[in-house]
């Protein structure tokens, strides 16, 4: 087993490399040597906090060795502080997110959307497709679409929607969130080694003061490092399915 990702489906990943596709271990496996290879690498999720607690460490891994990374927010939090008017919330949870990707050395780019009122529609898809095109990625991640929050499944469909009518593939890859209670059903085709970047990531959670970040890691966030990391045989890890389909043998997960 690699120390970077497991390779219980090498089949799928020796497909895509023969497809033209980078994969995941591929970019993991090596530095951009000058400016020209350098990858773009784009993250979409619900909310602030979403990216960061769900592949945070993949994410600063990327960024580190010299790729850029950015990661839309679907939302800006706007129902996540109690109390606080969806304008005062939003205020707060954007800054926050600016502040996380900071750490991570990603671009925060807001999509518009509503916290808890997020919609699957022509138009909000038409705006998804281009924010993504605007970044020509050459690899995306976003949630995992069994998921108990409608608002990650919102960014996931959206994300699936624009993968498949892109004219310039991209592989696509789902993370986990809050495993159990919120992702279901999530069985992972690549693990990252991110004891490395553990801390990182766990500083961008922590930049989300008004989400409670002990609460984030206590809402499965800690043991899923801890046992991704365990499956791979290293400290921590992070979990992914790799999406195929669209010339690659049909849809499947």
């Amino acid at each position: 087993m690699s120390s970077i990702f497991n390779t219980r489906r090498q089949f799928v990943k020796n497909t895509a490399a023969g497809l033209g596709l980078l994969t995941l271990p591929a970019l993991l496996a090596a530095r951009p040597e000058t400016s020209l290879a350098k990858k773009k690498i784009v993250c979409v999720g619900g909310h602030p906090d979403d990216p960061e607690s769900g592949c945070g460490g993949t994410l600063a891994k990327l960024a580190n060795v010299g790729h850029d990374v950015t990661i839309i927010y679907l939302t800006t939090g706007e129902a996540g502080i109690d109390g606080k008017s969806h304008d005062e919330a939003a205020r707060i949870r954007k800054q926050e997110a600016i502040n996380a990707c900071k750490i991570l050395n990603a671009k925060p780019v807001f999509a518009g959307q509503i916290d808890g009122d997020t919609v699957v529609s022509n138009e909000t898809l038409r705006h998804l497709q281009d924010l993504v095109a605007a970044e020509k990625p050459n690899l995306v991640f976003t949630h995992w679409p069994i998921d108990s929050h409608k608002d990650h499944q919102c960014a996931s469909l959206l994300t699936i929607q624009t993968w498949v009518r892109s004219e310039n593939k991209f592989p696509l890859y789902f993370f986990e969130v809050c495993a159990g209670e919120q992702t279901m059903g999530f069985r992972p085709t690549d693990f990252v080694d991110i004891t490395d970047t553990q801390e990182q990531k766990r500083k961008s959670v922590y930049c989300h003061t008004s989400q409670d970040p002990p609460g984030i890691y206590a809402c499965g966030h800690a043991s899923m490092e801890d046992f991704r990391g365990r499956e791979l045989g290293v400290k921590a890890a992070e979990g992914f399915v790799m999406m195929t389909g669209k010339g690659m043998g049909g849809f499947s997960v």
